[in-house]
């Protein structure tokens, strides 16, 4: 098999993201949270007003159906609420519980501290090429074509 440049950079991509989802779910599991729940609760935490089940689902790049699911299981553990829209009786407007806000404010202070454990030794000015790399690779990600039609 050929190795060049590309194939062992996306590889190295595709191994780092495994290894933070897993770093992730060690940190996030003692709390009784997945990375997904982490992220719902990260995006609602500084929107006292909540947003919609479709803004969610947007912000998070995360199928609605998908998100649905989600929030059944966040609801269940109370960590967050969902309340119809005033203005729209079709819509479902997520805020956060009391419980959901108390637990957010005990895993991101920790998730700010791994985050920074592992970024100790890269630059800002590395930081921002990698996320400009990183962001031109994911949109040529979705542009190849299948060689099968």
């Amino acid at each position: 098999m050929r190795r060049d440049n590309a194939y062992e950079l996306t590889t190295a991509v595709m191994a780092t993201a495994n290894v933070f989802l897993r770093e992730s779910q060690r940190l996030f599991r003692p709390h009784g949270l997945t990375a997904a729940q982490y992220n719902v609760l990260n995006v609602l935490a500084p929107r006292a007003d909540g947003m919609s089940q479709r803004e969610l689902s947007d912000l998070l790049v995360v199928d609605r159906s998908n998100v649905t699911g989600l929030l059944d299981r966040m609801e269940k553990s109370g960590w967050v609420q969902r309340a119809d829209d005033p203005t729209d009786r079709r819509v479902y407007r997520v805020t956060l519980t009391t419980s959901g806000r108390r637990l957010w404010s005990i895993v991101e202070p920790r998730y700010h501290d791994v985050v920074a454990h592992v970024t100790r030794g890269v630059s800002i000015s590395q930081m921002n090429e990698c996320i400009e790399l990183l962001k031109q690779l994911a949109a040529a990600a979705t542009t190849w074509e299948s060689p099968e039609g």
